[in-house]
């Protein structure tokens, strides 16, 4: 072909071991050398170990978490014809530095996105993708002086912890457990950080599922300028307007310049051994229309925000087995990290595209422990770098490890509950377990969701002092609101008017606004910023 260079059977041999089995059908060479193209980091020399054959090497690290990086080397060349050369470790250390993380960045960029199709079961909310993201900070380095110096350290109970901790923050596919995007560092930066980076990978066709951290007001806004829907839990010590009273028992309410929609209930489960575990929700989304999206369905889809944990379960302690990653340096950290995250997103493209084979099976029957032992063995053997001719002629599509995928499907979902794991236990008794959650995986034989309406505002005038509270200053405070009452002020402004000086006294001031926002008295719309709260923003329940 012109403009090919044809290699000799000799100096073709040293790209025999850039392969992982079967998964290169996903991570192909052709893709592998184009990211080195555009990340230059191709050799400008062929050597005994080429850029394209480090990359794989770097993903065979994931694959075999558990051995040595020589051992490693021997289950890539082991299953492969003739006599291949068993580099050092150094030398394999030194292909790593040669490479970098870039291309390992990039290969997951290009891999990472939805697997779902719109007609897989389970990965869709009517018009929406359900996605999801959470963090992951129990991810453990080497203790290493570069890796404390990026890092810092992990704080325990006595001085400091063991082994530096890694931030990891993906966006999940929920139906198919498949990443969209991945954020990673030092966990001093916070989880609402690294979500606010992972942002921009939404879109107008996405259903965002959030936990308690992602309730930031500027997230929100954030989430919906994407264009994109949400459904978040948000704490139960922050106090809405109520503007509008709907008939399923939600109500609208206006957070900055968002139109929202307050969900409340309280969710209570029932056992085979007689236990009855409850907890209280309350969830704030964009889906605002009452008759196409009820509360309690709602409800029932935010508990898919879980599978994302799922997701994490394979990749920390199915691929990682619980263990510390090998580099002692934040540029090895990077790049195997990376490499891990597209080793998984390659796992779960394997396992997605056997599942829709069946229709109507959903995707989380795959089982992940499954397909990665047949990856495993493919890369042993040196098998099913191409995909298989059929006896019609067609192509394999399945493989190997569709095959072993789909003769193991696990059971459908079934509902239960047991204790929730403490990852870091101050006692090894079960005082932290207080809601009295069994033990043992427990089936759950019912499950019952109370929507609970808001109460009606009482009349209530601005000179009015709560029941508890100073009636003097409330009484000074409600008139400052009283003059413009829909203007919001700062704790600095009330205080500035009230005459008050002093650190001391302007937190105390400052404590003060806060326990009457708590109280239902004063609306809080922005940090340390608050408004009066006025009983004409209730608005009658709309007819059904």
């Amino acid at each position: 072909m012109d403009g090919v260079p044809v290699l000799s059977p000799a100096l073709s041999d040293v790209f025999l071991p850039g392969h992982i089995g079967e998964l290169t059908q996903v991570v192909p060479t052709e893709l592998v050398d184009a990211i080195l193209e555009e990340t230059k980091t191709r050799e400008r020399r062929l050597r005994d170990l080429p850029s394209r054959v480090g990359v794989y090497f770097v993903l065979a690290l994931g694959l075999f978490e558990h051995v040595g990086a020589a051992l490693v080397w021997q289950k890539l060349t082991g299953g492969l014809p003739g006599t291949v050369s068993a580099p050092s470790e150094k030398a394999l250390r030194d292909l790593r530095r040669r490479i970098g993380p870039l291309p390992m960045q990039r290969l997951f960029e290009v891999l990472a996105g939805p697997l779902g199709q719109p007609s897989t079961p389970g990965v869709r909310y009517r018009g929406w993708r359900t996605v999801a993201f959470d963090g992951c900070g129990s991810i453990a380095v080497p203790d290493h002086g570069r890796n404390r110096g990026w890092l810092g350290h992990t704080l325990a109970r006595f001085g400091h912890g063991g082994f530096p901790k890694l931030m990891l923050m993906t966006l999940c596919e929920t139906g198919t457990r498949g990443l969209i995007a991945a954020a990673f560092g030092p966990t001093a930066a916070g989880e609402l950080a690294y979500a606010r980076r992972l942002v921009p990978r939404l879109g107008d066709d996405m259903l965002l599922l959030g936990d308690r951290a992602f309730d930031s007001n500027r997230l929100l806004e954030e989430v919906a300028a994407k264009g994109a829907q949400f459904l978040v839990r948000c704490k139960s010590s922050r106090r809405f307007p109520v503007l509008t009273l709907l008939p399923d028992g939600s109500y609208l309410t206006r957070i900055g310049s968002l139109n929202l929609r307050v969900i409340e209930a309280t969710v209570r489960a029932r056992t085979t051994d007689g236990s009855r575990i409850g907890d209280t929700y309350r969830l704030l989304t964009t889906l605002t229309d009452h008759r196409t999206d009820p509360a309690f369905r709602l409800v029932h889809l935010y508990h898919e925000r879980w599978e994302v944990e799922s997701a994490y379960l394979a990749l920390r302690h199915t691929l990682l087995k619980g263990r510390v990653l090998r580099s002692k340096d934040p540029v090895g950290v990077t790049q195997e990290m990376w490499g891990l995250l597209t080793l998984y997103q390659a796992l779960r493209s394997a396992m997605v595209t056997a599942v829709e084979t069946r229709p109507g099976c959903d995707p989380d029957r795959a089982g992940f422990t499954v397909a990665l032992e047949a990856a495993r063995d493919t890369v042993v053997r040196a098998t099913g770098t191409v995909p298989a001719t059929l006896l019609d002629g067609g192509l394999d599509l399945v493989g190997h490890i569709g095959t072993a995928v789909l003769h193991a499907l696990l059971p459908a979902r079934r509902p239960r509950l047991s204790t929730r794991i403490v990852k870091c236990g101050i006692s090894r008794y079960h005082t932290w377990n207080r809601d009295d959650r069994p033990l043992a995986s427990t089936p759950i034989t019912k499950i019952d969701i109370e929507v609970q309406s808001p109460a009606p505002p009482s009349p209530q005038t601005p000179t009015t002092p709560p029941a508890s509270g100073r009636g003097g200053r409330w009484d000074m405070v409600s008139r400052i609101f009283a003059a413009d009452p829909d203007r919001p002020r700062t704790a600095k402004e009330i205080a500035t008017d009230l005459g008050i000086s002093g650190s001391k006294p302007f937190n105390s001031i400052s404590t003060q606004l806060g326990l009457w926002s708590r109280r239902g008295l004063l609306h809080r719309t922005a940090p340390s910023t608050y408004k009066l709260v006025l009983p004409t923003n209730w608005t009658p329940t709309p007819s059904p």
